[in-house]
């Protein structure tokens, strides 16, 4: 029970490095993701003997799949701690339904949007003190997009 928090820290801290690299070091959201997520893999491939075999196993999955949430467009999420609040909701999802999930492939893409999603459908202030959701962003986003083409 000690290393659920561990996990959570993780998956926050995945969450927002992946989007710092994303958008502020301009790597690409799947640069980014694939780099940060390799670097972690490695560490506890080389270095497993230095914890507990729960962390070793675990740490670098949810760290991976925290990464899909800092994929995220700065055009749609753009808020640092929403964005390792997702983190930590796709924490408590994959905490909770792990063996739920099992032999299932995207399980961790699927719990990383409900995250975002769940973030997302949070009342936001927004520009000119006007109170929005996020889900209403996302729409105006998508029919800006459509209206192009």
């Amino acid at each position: 029970m000690y290393n659920q928090p561990i996990l959570i820290m993780v998956s926050f801290f995945s969450a927002m490095i992946t989007f710092f690299v994303n958008e502020r070091l301009k790597q690409g959201p799947v640069r980014s993701s694939a780099a940060l997520s390799l670097l972690v893999g490695l560490y506890f491939h080389y270095f497993a003997g230095s914890m507990d075999t729960y962390l070793v196993k675990n740490i670098p999955i949810v760290f991976f799949g925290g990464s899909f949430i800092g994929m995220v467009s700065s055009r749609l999420l753009s808020n640092y701690l929403l964005i390792g609040a997702a983190g930590i909701i796709f924490c408590l999802i994959f905490l909770h339904t792990s063996k739920f999930f099992n032999g299932y492939g995207g399980a961790l893409g699927i719990a990383a949007s409900i995250s975002v999603l769940a973030v997302l459908s949070i009342p936001i202030v927004g520009k000119h003190r006007r109170v929005t959701n996020g889900i209403m962003q996302l729409r105006e986003i998508l029919f800006k997009i459509s209206n192009r083409k």
